[in-house]
């Protein structure tokens, strides 16, 4: 079995940040992490192991007990960096610049006086953290959702790990129930999550079967299993090399293997490792 690795995978930028600014941090134990750094259990587990104190992601209405508290990755609203710091809470950010981006992206279309429209997951933790910061806005998971709007002036923008075939999508609809509106869009699907995917779409017509390495609450890694679902291509989501099945690659002579944006490199090369021990495993008779 041949094993082929997308050009393009694994942590992005504003991972990478995220992790360098954690790992100067001398008294973890004096720090609560708002939510999940990143959607990645590898991750979590080595920042639990270290001693720092988190708040899972349906848990940050709860005020963190400690002085310092840390913003994830995926950022939060300006609604709630005002509650704690009103509560005397000292802020590390690691929010991405990307997702800071998008923030402001919606902050100026409701500036203009445009009903915000949000295509991204309902309930993801970076989508929460937009809307919570405006007064009214709809949030769309599917061109399905999209309706008429009773509103002259329509802005549009993304969840950072939308693909954009289905923003396009879901913008063509937008555009073809309300033809009277001003419509608005703001593209801001980082380019991170463009690169992968693109890499992904390369990679597709070289092999028979894909593995994606990624947590099991990261939206952009899924996304990338659906992609290669929507193309008839068999795909296997998976955490780390404890995760994959010799089965899966009986008569595969070719896989493809790639990884979301928060994805450690060293997870990936441990998989890779995995997968050429499986590819020189005699077959089963």
């Amino acid at each position: 079995m041949h094993i082929i690795k997308a050009d393009v995978l694994g942590m992005c930028f504003g991972v990478r940040d995220a992790l360098a600014i954690i790992d100067a941090v001398n008294d973890p134990e004096a720090v609560t992490i708002h939510g999940e750094l990143v959607h990645n259990e590898k991750v979590l587990d080595d920042l639990a192991d270290r001693g720092f104190n988190m708040l899972g992601e349906k848990q940050r209405q709860t005020l963190p007990m400690t002085q310092t508290v840390l913003i994830t990755a995926h950022g939060i609203s300006d609604k709630e960096r005002t509650r704690l710091k009103g509560a005397g809470k000292e802020l590390i950010d690691t929010t991405c610049p990307l997702v800071t981006r998008a923030h402001q992206a919606a902050q100026k279309l409701r500036s203009e006086g445009r009903y915000v429209l949000v295509i991204g997951k309902r309930g993801h933790v970076e989508v929460q953290g937009i809307i919570e910061d405006l007064a009214s806005y709809d949030v769309l998971q599917s061109p399905d959702e999209v309706r008429a709007y009773p509103h002259a002036k329509l802005g549009v923008m993304c969840q950072t790990t939308t693909p954009v075939r289905h923003a396009d999508e879901i913008v063509a609809a937008i555009r073809a129930k309300n033809p009277q509106a001003d419509i608005r869009v703001i593209d801001t699907i980082c380019h991170p999550t463009k690169d992968h995917q693109k890499a992904l779409d390369r990679l597709m017509g070289e092999v028979e079967a894909m593995v994606v390495v990624g947590g099991h609450n990261s939206n952009n890694t899924r996304q990338l299993v659906l992609r290669c679902q929507a193309r008839g291509l068999p795909a296997y989501h998976v955490q780390g090399p404890e995760d994959l099945r010799p089965e899966w690659f009986d008569g595969i002579e070719t896989v493809g293997l790639t990884a979301g944006t928060s994805t450690l490199d060293a997870t990936i090369d441990a998989v890779e490792e995995a997968l050429h021990h499986i590819a020189h495993q005699p077959a089963l008779v």
